[in-house]
């Protein structure tokens, strides 16, 4: 289907046209159960087009294959204004306020006009008086450039979609793979598809199903059962449905305590509304099929080091997934540290985020003793601090490459100033290393412990502070992973946290109230 509709658009596309089409970026997924505002950031004014072409292309990310297509189709492409939130805690009010008034700025004040927009959103966005900070910034968007402006939204595989965003876009892709390798393909479609509308060849419709549920996100991995089945049948329609123009099904972030928390089917369909509805109303009965084989099942913490003990293959990767750092923890979780240390494991590797302990390791230098409490300071939700004893073994610049495709697609990465701990009951074949970083890190990337000298392959136990993310780069080397049902802000069990805003019922917090047939 890809081939076909660019071969559509290309045949179409008149190369002295180059409609001027803006890409803007706001990224933020809010972790509103955690008890904290936080501000959003962004430059004052937007990436200069040059350097932001070259960065893109150096990625995976959705903005190079936005670039990529863009570019190919005829599109003069114009970066607007960007931004950005952390994920623990929910947007401050204002900071949104600012820089959506920046965007639509850009927008308005663009001479010549831009003939449409790509906005790469997350979709989990909860804005301090907008549950759908998504929806709300689209809205804007829309009352600011009319009804006739183009505008084409990409989200990430963990939005939690709203009716408003799919009334107010003409076209909403979500990333159909977790974790996120297909990120660079999902900005290709979003490119091609609005060449083929400012061309006037493609006129879509879409049409928004949610099944009434949640679902752990230790499921939500979509490269095994049972969501494999659901990815591969969106990929399927696309290619063989000539109706179809773009399939997405997003897990959902339960994490987001909003009306539209969970799953999404989104089918685009050019020109026929009702198809689109029929589509999106199968593929989320298939998603709704599913439900019982989504049942939380996850060792904690004691368990889970001593089923990687007793694994006869190494290395085994326990997934920290309460202290899940991609999805909004504060990776300083001391679940498993205590657990490594109370059970004299060894040959292990885990990194915390603790400005303390980092900077008690950078005043001893290499070779220095280090005798520290490290962990559990940021709050008693991630466990409480536990002594450590050891020696340094190393410091960084804790900046880092990753040449694969890993989830998000980026190559460039810096967790800061980084030091390696030799933690006692080390030996010479296993270590016990204990990186401290001063801010917490995503685990996308292996890199972030071999460029501090540590050699996975080597190790019995490797620690990612993630569920699902992390399983691109540490799958090729694990001989099995677990997901460990560790405390923290990112608790995996939904049953766990106290929802005031979600539509009730919902299968996975409401099983009982919930009809069976659909």
């Amino acid at each position: 289907m890809y081939s076909a509709l660019c071969a559509v658009v290309v045949l179409a596309a008149s190369p002295a046209a180059h409609p001027r089409v803006a890409v803007g970026n706001f990224f933020a997924e809010s972790n509103s159960l955690y008890p904290r505002i936080v501000p959003m950031t962004g430059s004052d004014t937007p990436p200069e087009r040059e350097k932001w072409l070259a960065d893109a292309a150096k990625e995976n990310t959705i903005t190079t294959g936005v670039v990529e297509a863009g570019i190919r189709l005829g599109l003069d492409l114009q970066p607007v204004h960007t931004a950005r939130a952390p994920s623990l805690g929910s947007v401050e009010r204002a900071s949104f306020e600012s820089h959506v008034g920046k965007l639509i700025a850009d927008l308005k004040r663009a001479q010549p006009p831009f003939a449409g927009v790509i906005l790469n959103l997350h979709g989990a966005m909860v804005v301090d008086g907008f549950p759908h900070g998504d929806a709300e910034l689209v809205h804007r968007v829309r009352t600011a450039m009319g009804p006739k402006f183009p505008i084409v939204v990409t989200h990430d595989f963990h939005a939690n979609v709203a009716p408003e965003i799919v009334e107010n876009s003409d076209v909403l892709i979500t990333f159909k793979e977790n974790p996120h390798v297909d990120t660079k393909e999902r900005g290709i479609q979003a490119s091609t598809i609005m060449a083929g509308i400012l061309s006037g060849k493609l006129h879509p419709v879409q049409a928004l199903v949610k099944p009434p549920m949640v679902f752990n996100i230790v499921y939500q991995d979509t490269f095994h059962a049972p969501l494999k089945a659901i990815v591969d049948e969106s990929r399927r329609m696309e290619k063989m449905d000539p109706k179809i123009l773009a399939v997405s099904f997003s897990g959902g972030y339960q994490y987001a305590d909003v009306p539209q928390m969970g799953p999404s089917v989104i089918v685009v369909t050019d020109g026929d509304k009702d198809h689109a509805r029929r589509e999106a109303q199968r593929l989320s009965d298939m998603v709704w099929a599913l439900r019982d084989r989504l049942v939380m099942r996850a060792p904690d913490a004691a368990a889970a080091v001593r089923m990687a003990q007793q694994n006869d293959k190494f290395p085994v990767v326990l997934m920290d997934t309460g202290d899940n750092v991609g999805g909004g923890s504060a990776g300083d979780g001391t679940a498993l540290l205590d657990q490594l240390l109370q059970q004299h494991a060894t040959g292990w590797v885990m990194t915390i985020a603790d400005a303390q302990a980092n900077e008690a390791a950078f005043r001893a230098g290499v070779t220095g003793t280090f005798d520290f409490m490290v962990g559990g300071k940021t709050d008693k939700m991630h466990g409480v601090p536990i002594h450590v004893r050891g020696r340094v073994k190393a410091l960084t610049d804790g900046a880092f490459v990753e040449t694969e495709v890993r989830h998000s697609g980026r190559r460039y990465h810096d967790m800061g100033p980084t030091a390696v701990i030799l933690v006692e009951g080390s030996t010479r074949d296993l270590p016990n290393l204990l990186l401290l970083t001063k801010t917490p890190t995503t685990p996308y990337s292996l890199q972030q412990i071999v460029s501090n000298g540590v050699y996975p392959e080597r190790q019995h136990i490797l620690v990612a502070k993630g569920t699902t993310a992390p399983r691109a780069a540490y799958e090729p080397v694990a001989a099995r992973i677990i997901e460990v049902n560790t405390p923290g802000a990112t608790d995996v069990n939904p049953a766990h946290f106290t929802y005031r805003n979600v539509r009730r019922p919902l299968f996975g917090l409401d099983d009982n109230k919930v009809p069976t047939k659909r």
